[in-house]
């Protein structure tokens, strides 16, 4: 237990807490810039940095936009050519709930950003694997990933935002992601269950 867990355990659990969901948010291409970050704090030798204790209704529909439009363009190929019962009504499923999201988004002026090295790689890789057992496994993968990403933002966001006397568009940003969270975690889970089939 090093100097700071041995002072402020509850501190370093939150840190540790923000490390993980940090490393979430650069492993879907977010990187930490979306965050807001506001410094960088020493734990342990190693240097992280801290988010600021809230995150807007803009970051969050910022965080969303980009994994959901990957969502509708694998959705929209997969619907084609997933070859297991599960996997292709997943597809269904998950290309309704990406185009209403966007749309939503959009009508919010919330921005497209440009698809960074992580998400042309996953979109490519849907496009050129071949039907069969191989694309189901990969494309439920990504939506797996996908939708852990969408649920942990989602929580993060509405953990770190007030519901007391939030701004209009606060409770709107607090709106749609209570509605949305719903939703993410059904996802999780079902890919989660659809894996399991495809590797048994």
């Amino acid at each position: 237990m090093n100097e700071l867990e041995t002072i402020t355990p509850d501190l370093s659990a939150e840190m540790n807490e923000r490390r993980a969901f940090l490393t979430r948010m650069t492993a879907t291409g977010l990187g930490a810039g979306l965050l807001g970050l506001s410094g960088i704090v020493s734990a342990g030798g190693a240097s992280m940095p801290v988010m600021k204790m809230g995150l807007t209704e803009k970051d969050f529909r910022m965080g969303v936009i980009g994994p959901a439009t990957l969502s509708l363009l694998t959705s929209q190929i997969a619907v084609q050519k997933a070859s297991q019962a599960d996997a292709r009504e997943f597809a269904g499923f998950e290309l309704r709930e990406a185009i209403a999201v966007t749309t939503v988004l959009k009508e919010l002026k919330t921005p497209v950003p440009p698809m960074d090295a992580k998400a042309r790689a996953t979109l490519a890789k849907i496009q050129n694997t071949p039907s069969g057992h191989e694309f189901d496994v990969a494309y439920i993968t990504a939506q797996h990933d996908n939708h852990v990403f969408l649920r942990d933002l989602a929580t993060a966001y509405l953990k770190n935002t007030t519901p007391n006397e939030p701004t209009f568009v606060e409770q709107q940003g607090r709106h749609l992601a209570t509605l949305a969270l719903n939703q993410f975690i059904e996802h999780v889970e079902l890919t989660a269950r659809i894996l399991k089939e495809l590797q048994a």
